[in-house]
């Protein structure tokens, strides 16, 4: 694993950590994985399905404490977004997502004060300061229809959080609404999920895309998970050529 992310941080200016989504890490695995990448590299990191899949973002404060102390703050500068994809099941409930938005921390010292909160499942231990200052941005993956509303997007703006551009080959819905000063697009494949390659066409499309958000002042992250048959580092590296991105360029998702 170190050797891969040695040589996938030398190709890509980012990754997205998928696997912290399935369990929680250690501060020793996150000190590892900044060893391993450049000074300039960024981790985005996808949020523990615990919250968003089992608990559906209720009696989220010790969870989240649990998540941010479990090594996170060893990212320091090298901290991107925090993606949170809720499940195809959960529908939009106004109330319980304005509770979980407050409570997500927005920098190294809210991080930290919730890291303090982390209770006794931390067995591998806890890191509670941060390595150095950094902002927090969060983006939502949701994939239900009741989410593609005014009354959702009014509490992203409100909070400053993004809401994903998901490509699913139209398994779930989604929708290019602006909510934040950044842009998370995640591309799953356009005709298989998961699977399928991105063709020359569809590529130029996408950097189109990209120069039209990047022109309007927004910071655009994007993370290719079409992996099943190996396309995505492929798909990702000829995206960033299009965009005259010369290796590390653009980012690929980390299973």
């Amino acid at each position: 694993m170190r050797r891969w992310l040695e040589y996938a941080s030398r190709q890509f200016n980012s990754i997205e950590l998928n696997g912290t989504f399935y369990s929680l890490k250690s501060p020793a695995v996150f000190r590892r994985w900044v060893d391993a990448t450049p000074d300039d590299f960024t981790f985005a990191i996808k949020g523990s399905r615990f919250i968003t899949h089992n608990l559906k973002l209720t009696r989220a404060v010790t969870p989240l404490a649990n998540f941010y102390a479990s090594g996170i703050l060893a990212l320091g500068r090298k901290t991107g977004p925090f993606l949170w994809q809720l499940p195809a099941i959960f529908r939009f409930n106004a109330e319980r997502m304005k509770d979980f938005l407050t409570l997500l921390p927005h920098g190294t010292a809210d991080a930290e004060r919730l890291a303090r909160r982390h209770d006794a499942r931390l067995k591998r231990g806890a890191l509670l300061k941060g390595t150095a200052r950094a902002r927090y941005r969060h983006a939502f993956e949701v994939r239900h229809v009741s989410f593609f509303t005014p009354a959702f997007y009014d509490l992203l703006r409100r909070f400053g959080c993004a809401l994903v551009i998901a490509d699913t080959a139209g398994k779930f819905p989604s929708a290019e609404e602006m909510t934040a000063d950044f842009v998370y697009v995640r591309l799953h494949g356009s005709t298989t999920l998961y699977a399928s390659d991105y063709s020359d066409a569809e590529l130029d499309r996408w950097a189109e895309r990209i120069r039209e958000w990047s022109a309007g002042g927004r910071d655009v992250y994007v993370y290719f998970d079409n992996d099943a048959l190996g396309h995505a580092p492929r798909n990702a590296r000829a995206l960033g050529d299009r965009l005259g991105i010369k290796p590390p360029g653009m980012g690929i998702t980390q299973q």
